[in-house]
């Protein structure tokens, strides 16, 4: 099909597309489609493929102009989309689809003229992302932190055991408990009922927080509970919240922690011979995590500048689909549906836009941290050799543990070999980033206090 076009950019990465399919195509198509429909139906009178054409015209006449209208815009859109000669900065987002600003008047003597509305990838302008200083904390690993590492190991070794049925849950205790959120009226919701939820009292590791609720209770015991969260409460969908959750205690089991000795590191791992070497271990752990932290935090400081000097107009679409992905992720991981997720995390006054205009802020950065990071790539046009892409499967299958033959066979999948180049090219961009820029170290920092502001 022959189509001209006209293509406006609009504010907000959006973009009007004006089509026009000349009338000798718009006849071809209306006269196809009448030949169709002759061979096909059947009117009372006529037999099968005998009916006139004017006859047709007369009984569907406004239903046959709309298919062919349909059929017009279909095709002459898909003919645009589908040329390679179009560019590809201004095809529609796939989550976007366009949208007819007006709608023409078919016509199988004229030419049709049709204007559509869709957002576009946004543009962003690559400022000036060589040369910045940026400053990081000067963090160090001291013994607290070994000692809060043996402390983890040793809870994770405890001997467990029954307590009495008559027993009081205290802290230190291991206890399962079922739990589920109640409607003002004490009715359960379902969606959030959960089972044999365990974990150990006192350390706050429990969704709502119920450990001076439960403190005291006994095995079988049930109890409605009403909290209410602060405005700044750390779990963000509980913040200025107040729920009532009905909660059973099912079990209860007291811990003994082993004696912190070199039989102890050999119990942790037979490749410690004392408790000096479990300890090496630890320090040589946490040091590769704050070094990927530091990194990670340097990087990030790097392209918060950058996206200072890099303007960029994000359409609605994009910020609407990647904060929408992020609600059904944290519904996921909470185990409840979507609609409860939002229900729960609305205003008292039944405004969710309100409630959550910090994370979609949050979202608006996140996408254009990433489109600051593509330009970059772009702009080094980095490429990725075999040996380049041998050497990060090798050494990503001996991070993980897993077999470098099963990682090359992941990344052999259709499809998967661009996303294997581009975690490459990204890193790529990371240490160029590095090189181009000047990182100086500040003020000193306990590495418990670096993670709790960078966890």
């Amino acid at each position: 099909m022959t189509v001209s076009k006209e293509l406006t950019r609009l504010e907000h990465s959006a973009v009007t597309l004006t089509l026009t399919v000349p009338k000798d195509e718009v006849c071809a198509v209306y006269d196809k489609m009448l030949g169709e429909y002759v061979k096909s139906i059947q009117l009372p009178g006529f037999r099968k493929g005998r009916v006139p054409k004017e006859l047709l015209e007369r009984k569907l006449g406004e239903s046959l102009r709309e298919e062919a209208l349909s059929r017009i815009i279909e095709e002459a859109t898909h003919t645009v989309f589908e040329d390679n000669e179009f560019p590809r900065e201004n095809l529609p987002l796939p989550y976007c689809p366009p949208r007819i600003d007006r709608k023409p008047v078919f016509s199988a003597e004229a030419d049709i003229i049709f204007t559509m509305v869709y957002d576009v990838m946004p543009i962003l302008k690559l400022g000036q992302w060589k040369g910045i200083e940026v400053t990081v904390p000067d963090v160090s690993i001291g013994d607290e932190e070994i000692s809060r590492e043996l402390g983890v190991i040793q809870e994770r070794n405890a001997l467990v055991s029954d307590k009495d049925d008559d027993a009081a849950a205290e802290d230190g205790d291991v206890v399962a408990i079922n739990y589920a959120e109640l409607t003002d009226s004490g009715a359960v919701i379902p969606e959030t009922e959960r089972q044999d939820f365990v974990f150990t009292l006192g350390s706050g590791y429990n969704l709502f927080k119920l450990d001076e609720d439960i403190r005291g209770m006994k095995k079988t015991e049930s109890k409605d509970i009403e909290k209410s969260y602060p405005q700044d409460f750390e779990i963000r969908e509980l913040a200025g919240q107040t729920k009532k959750i009905r909660v059973t205690l099912t079990g209860i089991k007291e811990k003994r922690l082993p004696e912190l000795n070199d039989d102890f590191a050999q119990d942790v791992d037979d490749k410690y011979h004392t408790l000096e070497d479990l300890k090496t271990s630890i320090r040589q752990r946490l040091t590769k995590d704050l070094e990927e932290r530091l990194q990670t935090l340097k990087i990030n400081k790097i392209i918060e500048i950058i996206m200072e000097r890099s303007p960029v107009d994000l359409p609605e679409s994009m910020i609407e689909f990647q904060f929408e992905s992020r609600l059904r992720n944290l519904a996921q991981r909470l185990r409840v549906s979507l609609d409860h997720l939002k229900e729960s995390l609305k205003e008292p006054d039944g405004d969710l836009a309100k409630a959550t205009g910090s994370w979609r802020n949050e979202t608006i950065t996140s996408i254009h941290s990433r489109l600051v990071l593509e330009a970059v790539m772009g702009e080094l046009n980095l490429t990725v050799s075999e040996e380049e892409a041998a050497e990060h499967i090798e050494k990503y299958a001996q991070n993980s543990g897993t077999p470098v033959e099963e990682i090359r066979s992941y990344y052999e999948r259709e499809g998967m070999r661009e996303y294997l180049e581009d975690e490459i090219k990204e890193q790529k961009a990371y240490k160029q980033l590095l090189a181009e820029n000047t990182v100086k170290l500040g003020d000193k920092q306990r590495y418990l206090e670096f993670i709790g502001n960078n966890g």
